[in-house]
């Protein structure tokens, strides 16, 4: 996982590339928002964001320790599933609303909100930009624990940066990891 010490560096060395932040939150929920500019074309962001979800998702963040497992099926009703070992499957997130190119709706509940009473949409909607896209990622999730849901908003931020800082490096350099500590060629 990439530290909050690489993520900075990264930040500084790359004004206005990124913008993230717990836009709100509550002991009944929080929203988290992250903001990138990509250098490629909405569709081609699109298309790499949904069938090549196993390239630049981090396999640190999976059920099985391997980011192939994952898959999005572009459509309603969807599935953001992981295939487990010995037959078994996760079903991360409902594809609720996709729209190629443009926008992906999903609902569900994240990792380890999974075993929780707690649900949540992710919104990503694409559009052009400066000769690229902007992707801008919603979070919301509501629901119940006992030391409240706030507790997740910063660590959901930060795994959420992280990934999409990820597609942004796999659709620009085709390397996911590059990081501020790694250039590219490295």
């Amino acid at each position: 996982m990439m530290s909050r010490t690489v993520l900075a560096a990264l930040l500084l060395l790359t004004p206005g590339f990124l913008r993230a932040e717990v836009a709100d939150s509550s002991p009944a929920g929080f929203t988290v928002k992250v903001t990138i500019h990509i250098q490629a074309s909405p569709d081609d962001v699109y298309r790499r964001l949904v069938y090549n979800v196993g390239d630049w998702w981090n396999p640190a963040h999976t059920f099985s320790g391997d980011a192939r497992a994952l898959t999005i099926d572009n459509r309603a009703p969807g599935c953001f599933c992981e295939k487990l070992p010995n037959l078994g499957t996760a079903r991360h997130m409902e594809v609720v609303m996709a729209a190629p190119g443009e926008q992906l709706v999903m609902t569900g509940a994240l990792g380890p909100l999974h075993a929780a009473a707690a649900t949540g949409a992710m919104s990503i909607q694409l559009t052009p930009d400066a000769g690229g896209t902007k992707l801008a990622v919603t979070y919301g999730v509501g629901g119940y624990l006992p030391a409240g849901m706030n507790t997740w908003a910063a660590p959901f931020d930060s795994v959420l940066t992280e990934q999409f800082t990820r597609l942004k490096n796999y659709v620009e350099h085709g390397d996911p990891a590059l990081t501020a500590d790694r250039p590219k060629g490295q």
